[in-house]
This record gives C-alpha cells, sequence and structure tokens, in this order.
C-alpha cells in the first residue's frame, strides 16, 4: 500500500499547534509576541513570516523550527518505509525570508529528508554585503536557473557559474553566494544533504 502524503502549509501547522494547546489567537499572540492580525494571515496562508519570526516563534513556544514547516511524527512512530515520494511546487513552498536570500524550502512535507531541495533568490551583490562566510554539515550542489551568481568559498579564489552550470561543494567549508557582476538577482536550485538528521534545523538556523 503506497504512502500518502498532503503537503502542508505554514499556516496549517501553526492552526494545529494553536489548536494542538487549546489557545485562542489572541493567547498565541501573547505567548509569541506576534501580532493577531499577523498570525491570522499566516493561518489563512495570506502571509509568511520572516526568519526573524520563524525563531521568535520557536523560542517562546519551545518548538524546533523545523517543526514548523511539518507537522511532527509521534516518538513512537514505525520506522519509514521507502517508496515515500513528494511533489515539489513553488506554490507550496515554505519560505523564509533572510538579509542576503528568499528561501523556498520544497517538499516539507516529509519529515528526516537526508536531502533537503531549496529554490533560492540571492539579492546579496557582494562578499562585503554578504557578511561572513557560512558553515554546516553535508555537501551541497546548486544548481543557476536565472542570472548569475559568484561563489565565494574559504579555499578556493571565487568563481562565476551562470544560468544552466551548477556548483558541488563541501557544506562545512566557509562559503557565500552572491550575484555575479550584471545581475541585480539570481536564482538557483540547491539540495543540501547529510547524515545527520538534524540538516533542516542546521539549515533554518543559519543566517545566510
Amino acid at each position: 500500500m503506497g504512502v500518502q502524503s498532503k503537503t502542508r502549509t505554514l499556516g496549517e501547522v501553526i492552526r494545529e499547534i494553536r489548536s494542538r494547546n487549546s489557545w485562542t489567537l489572541k493567547e498565541m499572540s501573547e505567548k509569541s509576541g506576534i501580532p493577531v492580525s499577523t498570525l491570522s494571515k499566516v493561518e489563512h496562508n495570506r502571509l509568511t513570516l520572516s526568519y526573524d519570526k520563524l525563531q521568535q516563534l520557536s523560542q517562546r513556544l519551545n518548538i524546533r523550527m523545523s517543526d514548523l514547516f511539518a507537522e511532527a511524527e509521534p516518538d513512537n512512530a514505525p520506522p519509514r518505509v521507502t517508496g515515500r515520494r513528494s511533489i515539489g511546487r513553488l506554490e507550496e513552498a515554505v519560505r523564509v525570508t533572510t538579509e542576503n536570500y528568499d528561501y523556498y524550502y520544497l517538499c516539507t512535507d516529509l519529515r528526516q529528508k537526508r536531502m533537503i531541495p531549496i529554490v533560492t533568490r540571492i539579492r546579496a551583490q557582494s562578499a562585503k554585503e554578504f557578511g561572513e562566510l557560512v558553515h554546516h554539515h553535508g555537501e551541497e550542489f546548486i544548481y543557476v536557473v536565472e542570472g548569475g551568481i559568484e561563489v565565494h568559498s574559504e579555499f578556493y579564489d571565487p568563481v562565476r557559474i551562470n544560468a544552466g552550470e551548477g556548483i558541488y561543494l563541501d557544506s562545512s567549508m566557509g562559503h557565500a553566494y552572491v550575484t555575479a557582476e550584471g545581475c541585480e538577482e539570481a536564482v538557483v536550485l540547491g539540495v543540501c544533504s547529510s547524515e545527520d538528521d538534524g540538516l533542516m534545523d542546521s539549515l533554518l538556523n543559519l543566517r545566510e
């Protein structure tokens, strides 16, 4: 028998957390510090939350950030069989905005993934604007869909990657992606992988 799964939006997950705790919107607002009007719009999928707001919500409600992307499985859940699948549609992705990037996390209905697929819009136009290089567990492949990027890394000279080209690198090496000369923005498809089950939390806690 196939395993069927329904893609869950951020609004659905927040509404379920509120329902599970029998909180009104006002009570959840008081606990999280996020206005009632904002929570209501998120629950109705008319608004998303920035990285800072997601972090605030997870800290004040004492939940992991990755739990905001799909309903947590119970501790006694049986091992997941192989053969699961998820369709990654941009309109169903969970969006997280940071200073340098707009992330669109795909296939968030699947838990404990060893690969994290992400569509990213890159806005930072220089290494100086980007700030410190970032590090996280695992490896990643980045494929440029639109525009061009310049990849800065800890052990290599900067390299330009144009649309239709990709780069594979060790994620534990300091790295940063910025737009290439002549491009105001760029869109890339990235796949991050790791044997670490906490990869999603690790990525969400980056200020890239």
